[in-house]
């Protein structure tokens, strides 16, 4: 199950989005996910669907292995769908109990909402999948500048987050380790009911900590070896330019935004 989380990792592939700019990736995935939240209907979804399903295709990334990192979020698709089938009020089409109903609003609700987190994280995926943690660290230095004006760390804001995406495909490899040896010793994390499976979890906490402090320890000593000081009059190896490709990319995202969002915020019914 831990390696099946896909977030924060980098595919290297020879593709066009792959040789995108990192402010477009970045900029277009944060419109895609805000786009999401004005459908109101299933053409719109339809829509945001093709055009997710065209960009992984120019990304060369499989499809197997995004939908791997969905596994990991099945259990909050499960409470998200059912709180909304049950407390969401409206026309019933079952009621249990004489007083807990489903509803057709409900059902809407639920769909609609899964789909969307689904979405959501799929395109935040190929945001991750297709570009590197330098990249990423530029694009939002870059894409944050203007808050410089009112004196927010925007380098230190960009590295932090670069590094904690970073972090999680180690931390999970080496929860994995650990795992593996407290298996080898005769620890048990498969058993049980739900509850008696979290309490199996709690021995893995203390050398995972111990190991994410120790790897933030060396990081930040090889950072000081280098004498790293923050952003402040720091010079870069490859400039960010926008190219031709990247200024395509952002009239189809405009015409993407167009189109979405005023055929999904129609009422067909």
């Amino acid at each position: 199950m831990l390696r099946d989380i896909t977030l924060g990792q980098y595919y290297p592939e020879e593709s066009v989005i792959h040789k995108m700019d990192p402010r477009v990736k970045l900029g277009g995935t944060v419109l895609y996910i805000i786009s999401l939240f004005f459908m109101k209907n299933i053409l719109g979804y339809m829509i945001a669907a093709l055009f997710l399903g065209l960009v992984i295709k120019l990304s060369k990334v499989p499809f197997k292995f995004m939908v791997k990192g969905m596994k990991t979020i099945l259990m909050l698709l499960m409470i998200t769908v059912v709180f909304n089938l049950f407390l969401t009020q409206g026309t019933p089409i079952v009621t249990f109990f004489g007083k807990i109903s489903i509803t057709w609003e409900g059902l809407e609700l639920a769909v609609f909402m899964a789909i969307r987190l689904s979405f959501l994280i799929i395109g935040s995926s190929v945001m991750t999948l297709t570009t590197t943690p330098n990249n990423l660290t530029d694009g939002m230095e870059k894409m944050l500048g203007f808050l410089k004006v009112f004196k927010v760390p925007v380098h230190e804001v960009a590295m932090m987050m670069s590094i904690a995406l970073r972090f999680i495909p180690i931390l999970l490899e080496e929860t994995d380790k650990i795992m593996k040896a407290q298996i080898a010793r005769g620890a048990d994390f498969e058993s049980g009911n739900l509850i008696q499976r979290a309490k199996a979890m709690v021995p893995l906490l203390v050398p995972l900590f111990i190991s994410a402090f120790r790897r933030a320890n060396d990081l930040a000593m090889a950072m000081e070896a280098r004498c790293y000081r923050g952003g402040e009059g720091r010079t870069k190896m490859k400039p960010l330019i926008y190219q031709k490709n990247d200024y395509l990319a952002y009239a189809a995202l405009v015409l993407y935004l167009i189109i979405s969002i005023g055929i999904g915020r129609l009422t067909l019914f």
